[in-house]
């Protein structure tokens, strides 16, 4: 089963936020997001698809999901 990493971007009254994150249905992770019951800090904002990727493992997936929480200047590009 696939496994892809993601980066949300929403840009709201705090300014633009970024969010990263793993799953293996990307439309349905993103309809969660925008719908409330996702992550809770994305929750009462509007969430756009900014990167993804796409991995043969979940421990794969995870890996690099851990690396780009930490590569701010990577998301700060991709907005």
């Amino acid at each position: 089963m696939a496994c892809f990493v993601y980066i949300l971007g929403s840009d709201g009254k705090g300014g633009l936020r970024t969010y990263v994150g793993w799953t293996t249905d990307l439309e349905k992770r993103l309809d969660a997001h925008n719908a409330g019951s996702g992550a809770k800090s994305t929750r009462g904002r509007t969430w756009a698809l900014l990167y993804a990727e796409c991995y043969k493992t979940r421990g794969e997936a995870m890996s690099r999901e851990w690396h780009l929480k930490r590569d701010r200047k990577f998301r700060k590009g991709l907005a």
